[in-house]
């Protein structure tokens, strides 16, 4: 396998790109999670939770999208989006915490010419890594004897899952699209798992 194939191959700008977006878009999630941005305290507690959040939510997603690609001779990078990041930061501190607009990169692949199955399983990696990375968070909050910590968790959760049903909405450039145009069928089973598990993440600890 070529370097710049390797799982451990990263670009300077491609680093850049990762964690710029990570620290932007945490601190945008930050304010929603505790819209009184003025009061440090408070950010001060919000923040970690979305530095959790969003590392496992948008960062370990693009990964899963970005190693997949790999996985079939494409060579595969991460680009931030800056005007996204502008505007993420931007509407979360003017609306209080009301809205956020998550739009902060996305990872890019070329090479060969991909097919239809290709695009579908490369897309579908990235909510389905929301999924198990959200269930584990989740049943880590339940073991949690801390309860300010189990919080936390349980929030991250919840991103994740929201991070997923987001994405696999069948519109382009979605993941969604992409996976519904490979197999619907198997579109309509994540989005239903995503869904259920957005709204109701109760299943999950229900059987722990």
């Amino acid at each position: 396998m070529t370097k710049n194939l390797s799982i451990l191959h990263f670009s300077p700008q491609e680093i850049k790109d990762l964690i710029i977006s990570w620290l932007t878009l945490s601190l945008a999630f930050a304010v929603v999670l505790n819209p009184v941005f003025f009061n440090i305290s408070n950010l001060i507690l919000s923040l970690p939770l979305a530095l959790l959040a969003v590392g496992t939510g948008f960062v370990l997603h693009e990964l899963a999208h970005r190693e997949m690609a790999k996985h079939y001779g494409f060579h595969s990078e991460f680009r931030a989006w800056y005007p996204g990041l502008f505007i993420a930061i931007g509407l979360a501190i003017i609306t209080m915490g009301q809205f956020i607009f998550a739009a902060p990169g996305a990872t890019y692949f070329y090479g060969q010419t991909v097919t239809r199955k290709q695009n579908g399983i490369i897309s579908l990696a990235g909510p389905a890594i929301n999924l198990i990375l959200g269930i584990a968070l989740l049943i880590i909050s339940g073991l949690m004897a801390d309860a300010l910590l189990g919080k936390m968790f349980g929030y991250a959760a919840l991103i994740n899952f929201w991070f997923a049903l987001f994405n696999l909405l069948p519109i382009y450039p979605l993941d969604g699209s992409k996976v519904m145009a490979w197999k619907p069928f198997i579109w309509i089973i994540f989005i239903v798992i995503s869904a259920l598990l957005a709204f109701m993440p109760e299943l999950v600890t229900s059987l722990f």
